[in-house]
């Protein structure tokens, strides 16, 4: 009640402010304490209603302000194949994921999905299991590019585990490892790039048609190098760029045998005329000022 009267205007007419205290100490005998600070956001339409659409309009324009400097996720794994979330979102954004989750474990979804007899109302348990969903539906194509290529997961495996005749836990791109049979549901649903032997064939070696490495290219590179090639650097491949070591414009070619991956920073000096580079024995580079 308190908190309510002091969000009034506060160059409101006294009198107004106490027919404000007023209504909602009356309120308070019928009422109890989330209904008053429902009423308390609509004090202004019972005392001064010409001015309730403004005074609101300017609440939840502040109210909007704080919540973008508010918004927060934190991600931890607990090793033992969960990662456990907090977040703090605007009030928009939440009411539009909880209808999106709501939708995926609505009572006609999941019995369409898994069958007559689920529960009618969505509990935690079913709310995670349609976050999961959800997050497997997006399409790799409606989210920003990563280092030159869609952010999608890429699972290293091979084609005897992807076929059932071998138990071996596939590695995901970011490091990850999860078991063969999670690796055979991810490759028919999901979007995900399994990297298998005998898989689809697509064209790494583009000579000198291209000045850019293509997605396959990319992918490819991420496979080979592991993140960034230069010595010391942890940087992982979705955040890297494709480098040529014989640069394009001095003939070198677009293709794996003359390029890496490098970390944006190491890019940068890769092309810095201040800086050499070598490129050790062991497959990694290290970079030097010229003197």
């Amino acid at each position: 009640m308190v908190r309510a009267v002091k969000e009034l205007p506060q160059d409101l007419d006294t009198d107004l402010v106490i027919r404000a205290e007023r209504h909602l100490v009356d309120a308070a005998a019928e009422h109890d304490a989330k209904t008053l600070r429902i009423l308390g956001r609509r004090l202004l339409e019972v005392v001064a209603p010409e001015l309730a659409d403004q005074h609101e309009a300017d609440l939840l324009e502040k109210e909007e302000a704080k919540a973008a400097q508010a918004m927060r996720l934190t991600m931890t794994d607990d090793g033992h194949g969960k990662t456990h979330a907090r977040f703090t979102l605007p009030t928009v954004q939440a009411a539009m994921l909880k209808k999106m989750l709501l939708a995926i474990a609505a009572p006609k979804h999941q019995a369409a999905t898994h069958g007559a007899g689920v529960e009618r109302r969505p509990g935690p348990e079913r709310m995670g299991r349609a976050f999961a969903e959800l997050i497997e539906r997006i399409s790799a194509k409606d989210l920003p590019k990563v280092g030159g290529r869609d952010a999608t997961i890429v699972i290293h495996i091979d084609l005897d585990v992807l076929t059932g005749r071998l138990e071996k836990a596939g590695v995901l791109d970011t490091g990850e490892r999860i078991s063969p049979s999670q690796v055979r549901r991810l490759a028919c649903t999901a979007r995900i790039l399994p990297v298998v032997l005998n898989g689809k064939s697509e064209v790494l070696d583009v000579g000198r048609a291209k000045r850019f490495f293509t997605k396959a290219q990319l992918t490819a590179l991420g496979i080979r190098d592991g993140g960034c090639r230069t010595e010391g650097c942890d940087w992982p491949p979705w955040l890297c760029h494709g480098h040529h070591w014989q640069r394009w414009a001095d003939d070198g070619d677009t293709d794996l045998a003359n390029g890496g991956l490098l970390c944006p920073r190491h890019h940068a000096r890769a092309h810095d005329p201040t800086d050499e580079t070598t490129r050790e024995a062991n497959g990694k580079v290290s970079f030097h000022r010229r003197e």
